[in-house]
């Protein structure tokens, strides 16, 4: 179950849906022992916690979701998960950053996305919107410039 699976209950405006399959989530996470994952599906209480933020963005609280994400990235298990699902989240949380008008905060996300997984923030058309957005700041942030130019979004 990655955290993007509670995202269309919550897009879809059924927040109290995403929340109770997010805390059935929690329930079944909390049962798993350490970081044992032989299936590889990166299901665990941080996958949960990502959800949480992704959800409190799609609602459009982006105060809470911003305050989640500080706390998540900093857990032992944030390291532990694919690449790409960590550069996938960063581009999430990079439009969250853009919902505050939070220029600095959506710039850095952005370019620690590209560090941890640049195919991510290459080819995603998520991405490459989000990069567009912050692009059109004056002065471009830091690492922009360089991602717009090499999404092709600038000469």
């Amino acid at each position: 179950m990655a955290a993007w699976t509670f995202s269309p209950a919550a897009g879809c405006g059924e927040h109290r849906r995403a929340d109770e399959l997010i805390d059935r989530a929690a329930g079944v996470a909390a049962n798993l022992r350490g970081y044992d994952d032989t299936q590889r599906t990166s299901f665990g209480p941080v996958v949960v916690e990502l959800a949480r933020v992704l959800v409190a963005a799609q609602r459009g609280d982006a105060d809470e979701a911003l305050r989640r994400h500080s706390t998540v990235v900093r857990r032992e298990g944030w390291r532990r998960l694919p690449a790409e699902y960590r550069g996938a989240y960063l581009v999430d949380v990079a439009r969250t950053y853009l919902q505050l008008g939070d220029l600095r905060g959506a710039a850095r996300a952005l370019v620690d996305a590209d560090s941890v997984a640049a195919a991510e923030v290459r080819c995603r058309p998520l991405a490459r919107t989000v990069i567009a957005n912050v692009a059109r700041a004056q002065p471009v942030p830091a690492g922009v410039a360089r991602l717009a130019t090499l999404v092709g979004l600038t000469r």
